[in-house]
């Protein structure tokens, strides 16, 4: 009696081949997903440090800094006086102000035009104008100003006479400057200088006897 062969049959080894496909690229799969987890968590690193270190940068070289400005001195360039009490009508009068500007900044100070005017009791008696300018990075810049002053107007001025004879003149100036600070066309500030000064002019010396500024940042 002839024994059968014993054949398997071929759906068996189909399934088991099928089986071991899905289990291979499910761990394609996996390991795909684990490098891009591993790029997008690079990427993201390198983004944060790339934001931590522009905002130290922001904070510390890049950060905007207020200009500052300075009345160095204030002094008389001519001045013609009648027996040495009162200025001669219709002549001309001047005053000198040296002022300073620092730019504590790592860019350029662009300024434009400078104004100083001066005030005697209130009113309104002379005005300088400086022409715009740039001071560099780190750098102090000094301009000198001559202020022209209305004679007719400080002579009608009912103050004079007893400040002549006291020796002691009060002045007032206002000086303003206005710019725009630029680091890199990518941080820009514009930022305008204010100082008012109280002044006392000493007649027989022709210079400044006190002198006491208020500064003030216009942004």
């Amino acid at each position: 009696m002839v024994e059968k062969e014993q054949v398997w049959p071929l759906a068996l080894a189909t399934d088991r081949l099928s089986s071991d496909d899905g289990v291979s690229g499910l761990t394609a799969k996996k390991v795909c997903r684990r490098k891009c987890i591993k790029c997008c968590g690079s990427v993201a690193a390198v983004l944060l440090i790339l934001a931590i270190v522009m905002i130290i940068l922001i904070l510390t070289v890049f950060r905007v800094k207020d200009p500052e400005i300075k009345l160095n001195s204030f002094t008389v360039s001519q001045l013609q006086l009648i027996s040495g009490t009162i200025p001669k009508p219709g002549v001309n009068m001047s005053f000198i102000a040296d002022i300073s500007v620092k730019n504590p900044n790592v860019a350029s100070y662009r300024y434009s035009n400078t104004t100083t005017s001066l005030y005697y009791h209130g009113m309104f008696v002379g005005e300088a104008r400086g022409p715009p300018g740039r001071a560099k990075a780190q750098q102090t810049l000094r301009m000198n100003m001559t202020v022209d002053i209305i004679t007719d107007r400080l002579l009608s001025s009912p103050n004079l006479q007893s400040d002549y004879a006291s020796g002691l003149l009060p002045v007032d100036s206002y000086s303003r400057i206005g710019g725009r600070v630029n680091i890199l066309n990518v941080f820009k500030r514009h930022v305008a200088l204010i100082m008012n000064c109280s002044m006392t002019f000493n007649i027989s010396s022709q210079g400044i006897h006190e002198q006491k500024c208020k500064k003030k940042v216009d942004l």
